[in-house]
């Protein structure tokens, strides 16, 4: 576990663009159970989360605000603090090994899209806000709904 005030700033970050925080596995099994869209960010001390996720989820939160394809939910987890949350939120994502940080889309309960962490740290921000918004083009668009 990391020391609370050094990841409050990363916490405080995820929050400050949307994300709401889950700290218990009830919440997580509310949140992710939904009928809708939720998109889960698995945030992390890493420099990968710091200069590439993070940035790249408020460019593409922003744009899906502007573009009518914004989740219906914006929930995270962080990875080395709330362990059991984290292990409940990584049930959701059958297929997929445990990576942080790591971005799902969940629909109606159901994984739908995932961003594992080597897709982060091998681009820049831009590149992640690119791949977020493609996902959320895809399975959040309130235009047709």
């Amino acid at each position: 576990m990391y020391d609370p005030i050094m990841v409050q700033p990363m916490r405080t970050e995820a929050k400050d663009i949307g994300f709401k925080e889950l700290y218990t596995p009830e919440e997580v099994k509310t949140e992710l159970d939904k009928n809708g869209t939720t998109l889960v960010f698995v945030n992390s001390v890493c420099g990968c989360a710091a200069g590439k996720a993070r940035p790249g989820l408020k460019v593409a939160i922003d744009w899906a605000k502007e573009n009518n394809v914004l989740p219906d939910n914006l929930v995270t987890v962080f990875a080395g603090m709330e362990k059991e949350a984290v292990e409940e939120t990584r049930k959701y994502f059958t297929g997929f090994a445990p990576s942080s940080p790591q971005l799902a889309l969940i629909k109606d309960g159901k994984l739908v899209h995932m961003i594992q962490r080597h897709e982060i740290e091998n681009n820049d921000a831009n590149a992640v806000a690119n791949k977020v918004a493609a996902a959320l083009k895809e399975y959040c668009s309130k235009v047709n709904a």
